[in-house]
């Protein structure tokens, strides 16, 4: 192994991510479009009069393209650094933050995620792109007529590439799935509006792009490190030389839901 390549590859192990900010990979790889646009579903329902809570806003990026009232707008984050950004950035505006406590050396916030910490019967809306959520909390907290709508990443998300990496990978959510989702909600008494599910595909072009984005998905790419995957990175480089791209595939589903 070169050592000048390997000293590139560990940059990018160790690159980082604040919030979730994905430029550092621009023009590096490529996302399939899904069949459906996350933010005009939520803006087709959202009504400027409604109060809104978005679980697991990372770095507030997609909330801000909301334009919702700040005072009508709270977020639950259990990831300390987003918790420390939005305190800089949405708190500032108005918007109520509600950290989540969580034990961060377990890496997994997802595992505290669906803590609401709001009154029951006190929202018109609930959002959630990618966060962990119990349904029963959803209900508790929603009025009646209330929507919830979550964009969720399916349980074999990028199964192939983690597998690839660590033969003996198990998903670190099986039951995250659109069936057992939709389920959940109807034995609570909610109207499915909308249920859909993709597997669009993701390209990457060149290995670091690989490298950073394992190293900051640690729930998918649990035992992941340069030195420890050097082997199955070595042998995906040379695919990329060859073909000029690795692609896996991603696994998500919507949901639009209202509370009768």
């Amino acid at each position: 192994m070169n050592k000048e390549k390997l000293n590139l590859w560990h940059q990018e192990e160790q690159y980082g991510i604040t919030g979730w900010d994905f430029s550092h990979l621009d023009g590096r790889w490529q996302n399939e479009l899904f069949p459906w646009n996350y933010r005009k579903l939520v803006l087709s329902y959202l009504k400027s009069d409604m109060q809104l809570l978005d679980m697991g806003p990372g770095g507030g990026e997609l909330l801000k393209t909301f334009h919702h009232p700040s005072n009508r707008t709270q977020v639950t984050e259990a990831w300390q650094p987003n918790i420390n950004l939005l305190k800089h950035t949405i708190a500032k505006q108005g918007i109520k933050v509600h950290a989540l406590p969580a034990k961060y050396e377990d890496a997994l916030p997802a595992k505290y995620e669906d803590a609401l910490p709001v009154k029951n019967a006190s929202l018109n809306m609930i959002t959630n792109s990618h966060a962990a959520f119990n349904p029963k909390l959803i209900k508790d907290k929603l009025k009646a007529g209330g929507y919830f709508i979550s964009q969720q990443v399916g349980a074999l998300n990028n199964y192939s590439l983690s597998r690839f990496f660590d033969p003996a990978y198990i998903p670190a959510y099986p039951d995250n799935t659109l069936l057992k989702t939709v389920v959940d909600f109807q034995n609570l008494g909610f109207e499915i509006l909308l249920a859909k599910e993709a597997q669009p595909s993701m390209t990457f072009f060149d290995i670091g792009a690989i490298i950073y984005y394992a190293s900051i998905i640690p729930w998918e790419f649990p035992d992941f490190s340069v030195d420890h995957c050097l082997s199955q990175l070595t042998q995906l480089d040379q695919l990329i030389q060859n073909d000029g791209s690795v692609t896996t595939k991603e696994e998500r589903f919507i949901l639009v839901t209202r509370k009768m």
